[in-house]
């Protein structure tokens, strides 16, 4: 466990080194003298990743449901059989009417 800790910490550094040592970091940007455009452009991208979000979390938790549900089905078609197992032959369960 803590030798795959530390490989994932060398690995995070190699990338994070990389990433700085690219061009698009090789010098400051300064926002002093964007104009109102750049603001807009920015505003308006950020508004559609965040619009993502949104069809991403009806997959993620379908997917969560869809995986809870085919377990639980498992789970529930063996409690039947060791049911059916238990009971006594000839007689067969009878549901109670309300």
């Amino acid at each position: 466990m803590e030798k795959g800790y530390k490989f994932f910490r060398i690995g995070l550094m190699i990338a994070l080194i990389s990433l700085i040592s690219t061009p698009a970091f090789a010098r400051s940007v300064s926002l002093k003298d964007a104009g109102a455009a750049l603001w807009v452009f920015i505003i308006i991208g950020a508004i559609i990743v965040l619009l993502q979000l949104i069809p991403a979390a009806i997959l993620f938790f379908t997917f969560i449901g869809t995986a809870t549900g085919l377990i639980m089905k498992k789970k529930s078609q063996e409690k039947a059989t060791a049911e059916e197992k238990m009971s006594l032959p000839g007689y067969e369960p009878v549901t109670a009417e309300k």
